[in-house]
């Protein structure tokens, strides 16, 4: 037989477990309030950030987390650069932007009155793709065009960077044509014109195979995640998604930066854009990073995390004088 006692107890657990199932989803609805302890406390750090949502799909609203420059070093308008994260394309989050690849080049861009955001996209799962992905990067660049003036965005100086997936996405984002990546009907109106793209580590080309040996797309299976479906049967979404099929003499001037260790996506991705840019005659530049893996891992790799941070960030700025 239950006591009172007994009874108030179990009601307590039962609400008790009833808001902890309610707080995690609430947590799970907003990447911002999802953060790890280590990112929280360095999204901190930066004292003038705030979450725009960009668009909404199904009911799902998509982010943007924007890092502004101190009140002395904001213009009426700023250039800016739109990062998109890796993690495979089915993984990762806006805050990979503070990995060690990325963390120095951001707060020297910030330092230096660069307007940053980095960008939530629909993850290459649960019947989306790489093009989905590739679509909500390029709406999010709409969107922050179309609101140039309310976030005190250059209309003229910007550029995108990222890394892995998101190099690879980065390179997509500038170089796709519009008219194949539509998105939001009220953003199609802008045409994004990017002045430069910085891409770390990234995956090049769906159609050479040459790249493939001793990479994550060795046996073909992750073709899937990225279109959809086997490559065979995806020939045009291939293509659409191959940045070396997109680049062209008058393509933005690029930087990839690339560990020649690299295990994951090897550095002959690089090497093969660098070799197809020189028969378009396109503007891109390799920095190679001796004895790095995948996201510059390793020892005594050179140049240092905080050199490569410096580089980058200074190729950006040249482009966004």
């Amino acid at each position: 037989m239950k006591t009172d006692s007994m009874r108030t107890t179990n009601r307590f657990k039962n609400t008790a477990t009833a808001l902890l199932v309610i707080g995690v989803f609430l947590l799970s609805l907003s990447p911002v309030l999802a953060q790890k302890p280590d990112e929280k406390e360095i999204l901190e750090s930066f004292p003038h950030h705030e979450r725009v949502v960009y668009k909404t799909v199904k009911g799902t609203e998509l982010d943007l987390v924007i890092f502004y420059p101190t009140a002395d070093k904001m213009q009426t308008k700023n250039p800016w650069m739109l990062y998109v994260h890796g993690g495979g394309w089915a993984g990762g989050s806006p805050f990979n932007i503070f990995g060690k690849p990325f963390l120095g080049t951001l707060r020297s861009l910030v330092d230096k009155g660069v307007i940053c955001a980095t960008v939530e996209y629909r993850l290459a799962k649960n019947g989306s793709t790489a093009y989905e992905s590739a679509v909500d990067a390029k709406d999010a660049a709409r969107f922050l065009l179309k609101n140039a003036k309310k976030y005190k965005l250059d209309d003229n100086k910007y550029g995108a960077w990222g890394g892995s997936a998101g190099g690879h996405l980065s390179l997509i984002t500038a170089l796709g044509a519009d008219a194949d990546f539509k998105g939001e009907t009220k953003l199609l109106d802008e045409k994004p014109k990017f002045k430069c793209v910085v891409s770390y580590f990234p995956f090049t080309s769906c159609l050479n195979p040459d790249i493939r040996p001793n990479s994550i797309f060795a046996d073909g299976t992750l073709f899937v995640r990225l279109l959809g479906a086997p490559l065979e049967e995806k020939p045009e979404l291939a293509k659409l998604l191959s940045p070396t099929e997109l680049l062209t003499e008058k393509s933005p001037p690029i930087l990839l930066l690339h560990g020649d260790n690299d295990k994951v996506l090897p550095i002959s991705n690089s090497i093969y854009m660098m070799e197809v840019a020189k028969q378009k005659k396109a503007n891109v530049e390799l920095l190679t990073i001796k004895n790095a893996g995948h996201s510059f891992s390793g020892k005594n790799i050179s140049p240092s995390i905080e050199e490569l941070n410096d580089y980058a960030a200074n190729f950006i700025l040249k482009h966004l004088k």
